[in-house]
C-alpha cells in the first residue's frame, strides 16, 4: 500500500458521499462524428487565419493536426473553445450542439477541455493539491472551497494520478517536477473534469526522449473513451501516435490521412519544400 492509499483511507473514514455525476449532456454521435467544423473562416485585420476550413473528428479517435506556424491550428482551437468568434462557418459538438452559440464556460461544461503548450500548474502547491484545485474549480470553487473530499472524489484523484504516472509524487511540489511531469500533471488537471473532447497543444515540446515516449503512451491510452486532438510539430511523435493526420496550410485543410499518406502527398511535399527554401 502506498502512502497515498494510506492517506486516502484515513480521509475516507471521516467522510461519506459520492462524486457528483458529470453534467455533460448526451451527445448525438449517431454518425460517429463528435466534432463538425464546416466552412470556417476567421480574419484578423485582413489576414485570413482560417479560410473555409472543413474538419470532422470521429468519436473516440486520436487525431493529430500539423502545419507550419500560421497554418491556423491555434485559431481553430480558439474557435472550438469559444475564445475566438469566426466570421462565418459552423462548429457542432455532435449533430445538435452549436458551439458558436456558447460561451467559453458553457463549452467547458459540455465536456471540451484544452491544454495549452506551456504548463500552467500551481508550482507552490503539491501535485495532489493541483488536482484537488482543478476539481473544485470544475465543480464551482465558491461552494467547495472549504468542503472536504468525499471517498469518490479521492478515488477519482487516485485514478487520475495512476493514469498520469504521478501517484508516487503526489506530495511533491509541482514546481519541483520535471518539465515532462508538469505536462502530465496539467493533462491530469484536464482529466479531473472528465472531458469528452481533449484539445492538447504541443504536449512534447522540450521533453526528453523518455518523457516523449511516456506521453505517447498516455495520450494513446486516453483515446477511445475520450476523443483527443493533438497539435504537434514533432513528426516522430506524431508518427508514433496518430492513425489520422490532418495537415493545415494557410487556414485550410491541405491533406488528411495516415502519416505515410500525408508525407507522400504531392501538395504537402511542395508546400514544405517551398518553406525550406
Amino acid at each position: 500500500m502506498t502512502m497515498f492509499d494510506t492517506v486516502k483511507q484515513a480521509v475516507q473514514s471521516l467522510h461519506t458521499g459520492l462524486l457528483p455525476e458529470t453534467k455533460h449532456p448526451d451527445i448525438d454521435i449517431s454518425h460517429q462524428v463528435l466534432l463538425y467544423v464546416e466552412g470556417l473562416s476567421v480574419s484578423f485585420d485582413g489576414f485570413k487565419a482560417l479560410n473555409d476550413l472543413n474538419l470532422y473528428i470521429n468519436d473516440g479517435e486520436l487525431r493529430c493536426l500539423i502545419g507550419a506556424n500560421g497554418a491556423g491550428k491555434t485559431t481553430l482551437m480558439d474557435v472550438i473553445t469559444g475564445k475566438t468568434r469566426p466570421d462565418i462557418g459552423d462548429v457542432y459538438f455532435g449533430q445538435t450542439i452549436d458551439l458558436l452559440g456558447k460561451t467559453e464556460a458553457e463549452i467547458a461544461q459540455l465536456g471540451i477541455g484544452r491544454k495549452f503548450q506551456k504548463p500552467t500548474v500551481f508550482e507552490e502547491q503539491s501535485v495532489f493539491a493541483n488536482l484537488e484545485l482543478a476539481m473544485k474549480v470544475n465543480k464551482g470553487i465558491t461552494s467547495t472551497l472549504f468542503a472536504r473530499l468525499s471517498p469518490s472524489e479521492l478515488d477519482w484523484i487516485s485514478q487520475v494520478l495512476d493514469t498520469i504516472g504521478l501517484k508516487s509524487h503526489y506530495r511533491m511540489l509541482a514546481g519541483a517536477l520535471s518539465h515532462g511531469q508538469k505536462q502530465w500533471l496539467e493533462i491530469g488537471m484536464l482529466l479531473i473534469a472528465d472531458p469528452r473532447l481533449m484539445l492538447v497543444d504541443e504536449p512534447v515540446a522540450g521533453m526528453t526522449a523518455q518523457e516523449t515516449e511516456r506521453t505517447a503512451e498516455l495520450l494513446t491510452s486516453l483515446a477511445g473513451e475520450r476523443t483527443v486532438v493533438v497539435v504537434e510539430h514533432d513528426m516522430e511523435f506524431v508518427r508514433s501516435i496518430a492513425k489520422t493526420v490532418t495537415v493545415l496550410h494557410q487556414g485550410s485543410v491541405l491533406a488528411e490521412g495516415s502519416m505515410s499518406d500525408v508525407q507522400n502527398n504531392p501538395a504537402v511535399i511542395e508546400v514544405y519544400l517551398g518553406e525550406e527554401q
